[in-house]
């Protein structure tokens, strides 16, 4: 029976061109496709799924051994992610193990990186950067980070220049009525025209002008600068949360391009980058009805900035399984069950026409065909309500959206370090093997 509403399906021949990914070797058509992209963006379609992050690490390792990739690049925290990134490079003063690293993560939701799987990628990258001259990193894109970074800024300044430590602890003293709290900024700014603006925008001006002689840490002038970036624009994040519009999606957004772009200016003209992004963040936002909102994305922008360079974006689904989540913002985590994918969506189409695991690469003509059509694709976000599953899928192009896509039967659960106290429920098959 045809799925017409909201989207469209017929019951057309059976694709028979899918490509199994049971192990590493199987990644194989999806490296050639990749080529000699600066830019591989992998998705994800929950911030709480064990085989997302397991395929992407295992991408992730291709990439970096066999192609020379500079860095990761994900959506958490700058000042949290940058204390990944001296781990893996073995800075002074740095903890022993990357669990008390991890354990630092506070904010919710605290899984999406302090889980096992990115623990065992950082110690991956850790044992791969002992060999190497031109060490790989390991960074945060987003925005919410303003008073973790104005607290870095601070203590930073305070060791290597005073004077504008000073202008620091004044933009900081602005913030502290709102208790640490943007959306009690966000409330008194939409009531009263007084915010903290002038006093970030100052401060960034004056740290891009001294940036280049902050150098105790290898990677201090980076560091410091974004960090002011970050208080600048999450500043401007908080204000426009108030304006129920798709302003501070796209603030976000393009924040998390422009980080992006830095890191790439950073790490030079031969620098290659990997993203780590939820679907909804790395696939172009022109394939689904965010555009007709009025809503980009870091996918559409890298396209749209680098497309000479080489972009390869790649989303992930799955019919059914388990997710990391909780039941509302601050909630506490939760394992829940994903049903079964809506009938005529993606995930659905997949499940009913080749059972098993698969890899997607839209340059496969009869692929592309295929679903080159608006379906239904699901979004699992940090707040999830499993009985209300119906209501989480967008609007796709398939092809155009993703270059390839890897599509799951049933998924597991992450594998969060805050479960316990200790942060020692380590999982029988650390370090995950496939």
């Amino acid at each position: 029976m045809a799925y017409q509403d909201p989207w469209t399906y017929t019951n057309e021949p059976v694709v028979k061109s899918y490509r199994p990914l049971s192990n590493v070797t199987d990644l194989d058509a999806l490296m050639d496709r990749i080529g000699d992209a600066k830019y591989v963006l992998l998705g994800e379609a929950s911030h709480g799924t064990h085989e997302y992050y397991t395929w992407r690490m295992a991408m992730t390792k291709r990439l970096i051994e066999e192609k020379g990739f500079s860095f990761v690049a994900v959506e958490g925290d700058w000042p949290d992610c940058y204390e990944i990134n001296r781990y893996i490079k073995d800075y002074p003063d740095t903890p022993e193990k990357i669990s008390q690293v991890l354990l630092n993560f506070r904010r919710w939701p605290s899984w999406m990186w302090a889980n096992w799987e990115t623990a065992a990628l950082a110690e991956w990258m850790k044992n791969f950067n002992k060999e190497q001259k031109q060490k790989v990193g390991f960074y945060g894109l987003d925005v919410y980070s303003l008073w973790e970074s104005m607290n870095s800024i601070v203590n930073y300044l305070n060791q290597t220049d005073p004077q504008t430590a000073k202008l620091a602890k004044r933009a900081f003293a602005c913030f502290e009525p709102y208790g640490e709290e943007g959306q009690q900024y966000a409330k008194a700014t939409k009531a009263s025209p007084d915010n903290c603006e002038k006093a970030v925008q100052e401060l960034l001006t004056t740290i891009r002008q001294k940036a280049t002689s902050y150098n105790q840490d290898p990677e201090a002038p980076l560091n410091t600068e974004q960090n002011a970036m970050v208080t600048a624009n999450a500043e401007k994040y908080y204000r426009l949360m108030m304006s129920w519009g798709p302003e501070a999606w796209n603030m976000r957004d393009i924040h998390m391009t422009d980080t992006l772009d830095q890191l790439m200016k950073f790490h030079g003209p031969d620098a290659k980058a990997i993203v780590w992004e939820h679907n909804t963040h790395i696939g172009d936002a022109r394939a689904t009805n965010m555009s007709r909102d009025g809503m980009v994305n870091v996918g559409q922008l890298v396209r749209e900035r680098h497309s000479a360079d080489g972009v390869v974006l790649v989303g992930f689904g799955a019919y059914k399984g388990e997710v990391v989540a909780g039941r509302s913002w601050g909630a506490p985590m939760e394992v829940m069950p994903i049903p079964e994918a809506k009938t005529g969506s993606v995930e659905e189409i997949l499940h009913r026409e080749n059972p098993g695991n698969k890899l997607l690469i839209f340059e496969d003509r009869e692929i592309k065909n295929h679903f080159n059509k608006k379906l239904g694709h699901r979004a699992i976000g940090v707040v999830y309500h499993p009985e209300r599953d119906a209501g989480n899928y967008v609007s796709t192009i398939l092809p155009s959206r993703y270059d390839a896509f890897l599509y799951f039967e049933n998924t597991r659960a992450l594998h969060p370090l805050h479960i316990k106290p200790d942060g020692n429920l380590i999982p029988e098959t650390y370090p995950f093997a496939f």
